[in-house]
C-alpha cells in the first residue's frame, strides 16, 4: 500500500482541490485519509457515483481547478450521464480525475458479482474515450501516473481516469467499530433477528448490498432455518428497496420486508416518492442506521444528520414518525406501522460493527430466482 499523505500531497501539487465520491473496499485507506486530512468544505461524501461527478463538476466551473471523483468500478453506472451529457469534451469540457477501486479485476480472485463488471472496466473507459492508467503497488509509478492524470485531464478537458489494483489504497484490515461506546441498543443482527422472529414464517426478506446479505445468510445457517425466502442482493447497491417493491406487487398476499442500510437508502432516495405511494400494504422497509459506510471501512455518512423517517412519512410511506432506538420499542413499532394498510418505513439507530467472524456468503445466485417457489436455497452444493 503506497503512503495516503505523499499521494494526497501530489493532487495538491498538481492543482487538485475538490474531492468527492463514495467510499469502496478497494480504496478504504485513501477515503479514511482523505476524511481525516483533506479540508472538510472541499471533501463530499456524496449520496452516489453520479452525484460526485455533478458537484465536482459544478466546483470546478467557477474555479478551473481539476477535481477528484473516487468510487468501486460498480459505481461506474451511475456517473454515465453527467460524464456523457455534462463533463464531456464535446459538451462542457470539464476535466476531472476519477479514481476507480478495481474489483473483479480479472486477475484476481473476487465474487462472481464483481466478475463482469471488472472485465468491462477498462472496456468502459475505451468506449467513453476517457484516457486511463492501471495503478499497481508501487508508490513512484502512482504517484507518477496522479500527476500524469491531473495534467492530461487539463490538457484535454474532459475526464481522465486511474484504475487502483487491490492493495495500492487499502489497509486490508476493517476497524472493529463494535468497541465503540453508543446509547443505542441493538446491533444490525439484532434488529434482523428480532424481524424474523416477530413475522409471519412466510415473509420474504430482501437484505441489501453488505453486512445485511451476510448477517442475515448467518442468521439462518445459525438458527437451522432455510433460505427459501431470502432475497440476498449482492450488488446493485441502493436498488433493495425497489426490489422488494417489485416483489410486494407480484405476491400480495405475503409480507416482503426490505432490510436497508442509511447509506444504500440514501444512495437513491427518489425511490422512496415511488414505493411509498404504491398499492402495496405488504411492503416493510426496514432502514438499518449506523451513520456509516460500514461495509467499507466505516466512513461517515449524513445518516444521523437527516431525518429519515420524516423524508420516508412525506414520501407517503406509513411511519411512527420518528426513528427507534431501543429493542422493545422496535417490537411495538412493526405492529403499528402495519395496521396502517399501506407501505411502511421503520427506521432503527442502532450501534456500529458487527460480529468478528461471519461466514462467507457461499451461494450459487441465479438460484435465489423465485424463491419460495422452487427447491432452491441458493446454496453450493
Amino acid at each position: 500500500m503506497i503512503n495516503q499523505i505523499a499521494f494526497q500531497n501530489c493532487l495538491k501539487n498538481a492543482g487538485v482541490e475538490f474531492i468527492s465520491g463514495v467510499p469502496d473496499t478497494l480504496l478504504n485507506e485513501f477515503c479514511l485519509s482523505i476524511e481525516e486530512n483533506w479540508p472538510k468544505d472541499k471533501h463530499i461524501i456524496a449520496a452516489n457515483e453520479g452525484n460526485a461527478a455533478a458537484l465536482a463538476s459544478g466546483y470546478h466551473l467557477f474555479t478551473g481547478s481539476v477535481p477528484l471523483v473516487y468510487m468501486q468500478n460498480s459505481g461506474m453506472g451511475n456517473t454515465l450521464n453527467p460524464l456523457l451529457s455534462l463533463s464531456n469534451k464535446e459538451v462542457y469540457g470539464i476535466p476531472m480525475v476519477l479514481l476507480i477501486g478495481w474489483r473483479g479485476d480479472p486477475n484476481e480472485k473476487d465474487h462472481l458479482q464483481h466478475k463482469k463488471q471488472g472485465e468491462l472496466t477498462p472496456v468502459l473507459l475505451d468506449a467513453l474515450d476517457i484516457p486511463y492508467k492501471i495503478l499497481e503497488d508501487n508508490e513512484e509509478d502512482v504517484l507518477a501516473a496522479a500527476d500524469w492524470a491531473v495534467n492530461e485531464a487539463k490538457s484535454l478537458n474532459a475526464p481522465v481516469a486511474l484504475i487502483a489494483k487491490k492493495n495500492v489504497f487499502e489497509n486490508g484490515q476493517k476497524i472493529d467499530l463494535s468497541k465503540e461506546e453508543s446509547t443505542f441498543e441493538m446491533f444490525r443482527e439484532d434488529v434482523i433477528e428480532k424481524l424474523i422472529d416477530h413475522l409471519p414464517k412466510d415473509t420474504i426478506y430482501v437484505a441489501s448490498t453488505g453486512r445485511a446479505t451476510r448477517e442475515l445468510y448467518f442468521l439462518r445457517k445459525h438458527r437451522g432455518e432455510s433460505h427459501e425466502n431470502d432475497f440476498l442482493n449482492i450488488g446493485a447497491m441502493g436498488h433493495s428497496s425497489s426490489i422488494a417493491a417489485g416483489i410486494a406487487l407480484s405476491q400480495k398476499e405475503r409480507l416482503v420486508v426490505c432490510l436497508d442500510g442509511d447509506s444504500a437508502a440514501i444512495m437513491h432516495m427518489g425511490s422512496f416518492a415511488i414505493q411509498g405511494n404504491l398499492q402495496t400494504p405488504n411492503l416493510l422497509h426496514v432502514v438499518m442506521n449506523n451513520g456509516i459506510h460500514e461495509s467499507v471501512g466505516g466512513q461517515a455518512s449524513v445518516g444521523f444528520q437527516i431525518n429519515l423517517t420524516q423524508i420516508a412519512e412525506n414520501t407517503g410511506y406509513s411511519t411512527i414518525q420518528k426513528p427507534v432506538q431501543s429493542a422493545s420499542d422496535f417490537t411495538d413499532s412493526i405492529n403499528l406501522v402495519l395496521s396502517k394498510k399501506k407501505p411502511s418505513f421503520i427506521e432503527v439507530h442502532i450501534k456500529k460493527g458487527m460480529r468478528s467472524k461471519l461466514p462467507p456468503l457461499d451461494i450459487i445466485p441465479g438460484n435465489l430466482k423465485f424463491i419460495g417457489f422452487k427447491n432452491k436455497t441458493g446454496l453450493d452444493g
